[in-house]
């Protein structure tokens, strides 16, 4: 057995291996006739042995069985003193208080990475990776155990057998015994604050897949601008029986009476190690949790957010899903696949392995009222943000057809449409046709999004949920409902219905619930309209098919696009309004063609609604972003870049990564011409996750084109001046401090007039300098004579001064080196940084050096 095996190595790794089978049944004799009450028969590799017991604690006792030459030498006889573990802990901590905290972290987990590296045989720590799991790394519950022991003994503290899975990691578990060396603050995590009334729920970042080949929000307004329809035929790659699941008899069992609807074609394409998943556990994932996994990502960094410094942080996960067909797949054919199965299908963790890829650990919950499963889900991230659940939240939904038991399913009750295609409050709709998709919000309260430098899309003004009750059938829906869960969204957002411009309705094209929801609308919306301004209704669905748990997300998305635009998409497939409803009873106008959505006197408005075949109900309020917030960069002008070269910074995990990263930026700058190329430098810069693989072009802001043809070249793997190749490798952050021949007049000029801490730091040094030479050493730098700042005696201050602020004004931004080394003048500098030198000694030395 696999058990065994492993067994059987690490007690021949320990010193320890298994006994021989006859020399074991033999020493069971001896031992049941010994008389002893306790006795241990073991075969010892002594030699070995020795070293596993010397690593956690020398033991003299062992010494005198070890013949080899690298027997444990004893402990020098002679008189003692008792050590407690008490004095053993205080010592290590001792050790480390005399460091600075980087120096501290830098310890500690080299010595967890050494013990890690110990237990599962590694000859170095070197194959250990800090922020990889333990589970991923081989860890077994006794490797746990013994883990835990070595590091008991090492530090003399009194650990829990829990100790790797509290702390899954090498990084988490060094973190942990420093809290409990220096004695750290233990205290729980309180919740934020409740938000008041006047701090809304913005939306910081949207992602997305939908038919059509949309891939980002951007395609999205692409597919809607253009008035696209995404509906199309069966996918052929799903296994399923495409001949004999179409039948035009709607009576007919097994079969579908429609052969298209809206699809992910690539829905099966996931690249699991990406997030550190197996390809075995992948496969046995249901494709939603995939698609959530890469749309939270991309949701992450279109906030300006490196999905990694989220780790361990309060933020929450909110999805909505709508069923687990997959399932049916996977569980008759699981060889191989045990132990993943069950949670690659488990609705609960939907939302669930979200937290547990990005580490964030505040509340996770997985909504299943159908198709308003995500408006319900954007509702509940809304409440826990508002209470103080959490400080980020995702909020979304999911749906992907693994099987076809959907449109069987509405094929027998006659509620598909026979082309697949929504005609929402049309008079020709003769049925839903189903969709899928995924759609993520990133959510956070505003004052928290602005403090934090995270753009403002849009804010949740108001959102409400009910139930139809009793209705007539389980899944009829009901219009007083939805009547009183739109004005429940109202008084959630103090506003009045004359104060909404739109409504993205549900609008499934369904016979019976078009009427009722178009009626619900006039009852609310449509009444007291100001100015004669109707209420514009359109349906997203009619683009796209019904997305189902998507559907209320990919409503909320193509709504705040429309704001940023200003503009209403049109619905398809109208030909003519529904004679079912009275429209003459209110001010609801059907957006059969795209309207101009002008900026007024008040935001820009628009209701979201989405109706569950369960019967819950969801409506949500969203307006446009504050004038403060907004973006003011309009398609069609480009800001001013405001340096001539910037490092275009890409990274990917892997060459082919790297090449892909490459080939999406050229894509994406050519679509958006209007962007400034220093913005786009900024954003790779301070915006994005930086991988293992990396890649640096140097560009002139001047040029776009030359830009995008060195990203063309980056993509193809060639070679071109200015582009610099690397792969990172594990160790410290060195800054090297250079010496004469690298001043320049005038260095640092821009550095003093934008930043105050590298300005203060400057004047300090130059203060000091100043006793000690002729000229004001700020005169001569920043000044126009060359020919003095290339005399020695200034050369070195004015290097010194310079390196110094630009170290102080690093380290305010939190970048502290593990090392610094220094060539001639700079060897001065690099022994100040470190404390070696104080600032008054060290001009001291720079300026008789310099003379």
């Amino acid at each position: 057995m696999a058990a065994d095996e492993a067994m059987d190595a690490r007690m021949r790794r320990e010193g320890v291996p298994p006994m021989a089978p006859d020399a074991a049944v033999a020493a069971l004799a001896q031992a049941v006739g010994a008389g002893e009450t306790a006795l241990t028969v073991a075969d010892i590799a002594w030699d070995r042995y020795a070293s596993v017991v010397a690593a956690v604690r020398p033991n003299p006792s062992v010494a005198q069985f070890v013949t080899g030459a690298k027997a444990v030498e004893p402990v020098p006889a002679g008189h003692g003193t008792v050590v407690t573990g008490a004095d053993v802990a205080g010592a290590a901590f001792a050790r480390l208080a005399g460091l600075p905290r980087a120096e501290q972290d830098r310890e500690l987990l080299g010595l967890v990475r050494t013990h890690v590296a110990a237990v599962l045989g590694h000859g170095s720590a070197d194959a250990v990776g800090a922020e990889r799991a333990f589970k991923e790394l081989g860890f077994d519950s006794l490797a746990a155990v013994d883990l835990r022991n070595r590091l008991g003994a090492a530090t003399a503290l009194r650990l829990p057998a829990t100790l790797v899975y509290d702390y899954p990691t090498s990084a988490a578990l060094a973190a942990y015994l420093r809290g409990e060396l220096a004695g750290g603050d233990r205290s729980a995590d309180t919740a934020q604050p409740a938000a008041t009334d006047e701090d809304p729920i913005a939306i910081v970042a949207m992602s997305c897949r939908f038919p059509g080949g949309v891939r980002t929000p951007e395609d999205l307004w692409g597919l809607l601008a253009q008035g696209a329809d995404a509906v199309s035929p069966f996918p052929a790659d799903r296994g399923w029986d495409l001949d004999g699941l179409y039948s035009a008899d709607p009576d007919r069992p097994g079969t579908s009476y429609t052969r298209e609807g809206g699809f992910l074609y690539d829905a099966a394409d996931f690249d699991a190690d990406f997030f550190g998943i197996s390809p075995r556990e992948a496969l046995a994932m249901d494709p939603q949790q995939r698609l959530l996994l890469e749309t939270s990502w991309e949701a992450f960094e279109r906030a300006g957010i490196d999905p990694a410094v989220l780790k361990g942080s309060r933020a929450g996960v909110f999805v909505g899903t709508n069923g687990q067909d997959y399932l049916s797949l996977v569980a008759g054919d699981a060889d191989g696949l045990e132990g993943h199965v069950g949670t690659g299908n488990a609705a609960s963790v939907v939302s669930g392995r979200l937290s547990y890829v990005f580490g964030l650990e505040g509340p996770a919950i997985t909504v299943d009222t159908a198709c308003s499963s995500s408006l319900v889900a954007l509702h509940l991230a809304v409440q826990a943000l508002r209470q103080g659940e959490c400080t980020l939240a995702l909020a979304g939904g999911v749906t992907v057809m693994s099987t076809p038991d959907a449109f069987i399913d509405f094929s027998r009750q006659r509620g598909l449409a026979e082309d697949g295609r929504i005609k929402a409050f049309a008079a020709a709709a003769d049925g839903t046709g189903w969709g899928e998709g995924v759609g993520m919000l990133l959510v956070e309260r505003l004052s928290d999004a602005r403090r934090n430098g995270h753009p403002v899309l849009a804010v949740v003004r108001g959102s409400a949920i009910n139930q139809d009750g009793a209705s007539n059938g389980l899944t009829a829906p009901n219009g007083p409902s939805q009547q009183r869960v739109i004005r429940q969204a109202l008084a959630s957002a103090g506003l009045d219905a004359a104060d909404v411009d739109a409504v993205e309705a549900h609008g499934t094209g369904t016979r019976l619930g078009d009427p009722i929801e178009a009626q619900a609308l006039l009852a609310t919306y449509g009444q007291e309209r100001v100015g004669g301004r109707p209420l514009l209704l359109g349906s997203l669905k009619s683009n796209i098919g019904h997305t189902q748990a998507a559907a209320g997300v990919a409503g909320v998305i193509k709504m705040v696009l429309a704001m940023q635009h200003g503009l209403l998409p049109r619905t398809l497939h109208v030909d003519e309004p529904t004679p079912h409803v009275d429209w003459s009873a209110g001010e609801v106008e059907l957006l059969t063609e795209a309207v101009e959505w002008p900026r007024s006197t008040r935001p820009r408005r628009a209701g979201v609604s989405s109706f569950g075949l369960s019967g819950t109900n969801a409506h949500t309020i969203i307006e446009e972003a504050p004038a403060d917030d907004a973006d003011g960069t309009a398609p069609g002008t480009r800001a001013t870049d405001s340096a001539p070269v910037v490092p275009f910074v890409v990274s990917g995990k892997g060459a082919a990564g790297l090449r892909a990263q490459a080939e999406q930026l050229v894509a994406w700058m050519t679509r958006n011409l209007h962007v400034a190329i220093a913005d786009t430098a900024y954003s790779l810069a301070a915006g994005r996750s930086a991988f293992e693989s990396r890649a640096v072009l140097v560009a002139d802001t001047g040029d776009r084109e030359a830009v995008i043809a060195g990203l063309r070249g980056l993509a193809a793997g060639a070679e071109l001046p200015g582009l610099v190749r690397g792969t990172v490798s594990e160790g410290g952050l060195a800054f090297l401090f250079t010496g004469q021949g690298s001043q320049r007049l005038g260095m640092g000029r821009e550095l003093y007039d934008l930043h105050t801490v590298f300005a203060d730091e400057l004047d300090a040094v130059c203060a000091r300098m100043d006793a000690h030479l002729e000229l004001p050493l700020k005169d001569v730098l920043f000044g126009s004579d060359a020919a003095v700042l290339d005399r020695t005696e200034y050369t070195q201050p004015a290097l010194f001064a310079v390196e110094v602020a630009l170290f102080r004004l690093l380290e305010s931004y939190g970048i502290r080196p593990d090392f610094v080394a220094g060539h001639s003048v700079g060897e001065i500098a690099a022994a100040h940084v470190a404390g070696v030198l104080s600032l008054d000694d060290a001009c001291v030395l720079v300026a008789a050096r310099g003379r």
